[in-house]
């Protein structure tokens, strides 16, 4: 699936099954609450934190998607072809970022662990 296709079928879903678009306050709101949420399976998987007894890291995906599912809601109630913005965001760090990195010794020597 496409992004134009994901914001398309997001926005049918809402307009049937969800019958409105939570305003966009609202929407931002939920979206902190969902990286919250996927924060505390990253942090407890890939940190250094553990899982509490009745965890597990297996709503992983479903946290990212979940995450991703709000964005494409804030980008079609504020009018953003997602699919427009991130080939302008690739074109902005291409220029920004074309040299940068290669010359970053933190990058070529990761610390040790």
């Amino acid at each position: 699936m496409t992004i134009q296709e994901s914001q398309l079928k997001v926005d049918q879903w809402i307009k049937t099954t969800g019958v409105r678009y939570f305003n966009e306050l609202t929407n931002l709101g939920i979206l902190m609450e969902e990286v919250g949420e996927l924060s505390r399976i990253m942090v407890r998987k890939y940190g250094e934190q553990s899982f509490k007894e009745n965890e597990s890291d297996n709503g992983l995906a479903d946290e990212m998607a979940d995450v991703l599912w709000v964005l494409i809601c804030l980008a079609n109630q504020t009018g953003i072809n997602l699919t427009e913005a991130l080939e302008k965001n690739f074109e902005k760090k291409s220029l920004r970022d074309a040299n940068r990195h290669q010359h970053n010794q933190k990058l070529k020597n990761p610390p040790q662990s």
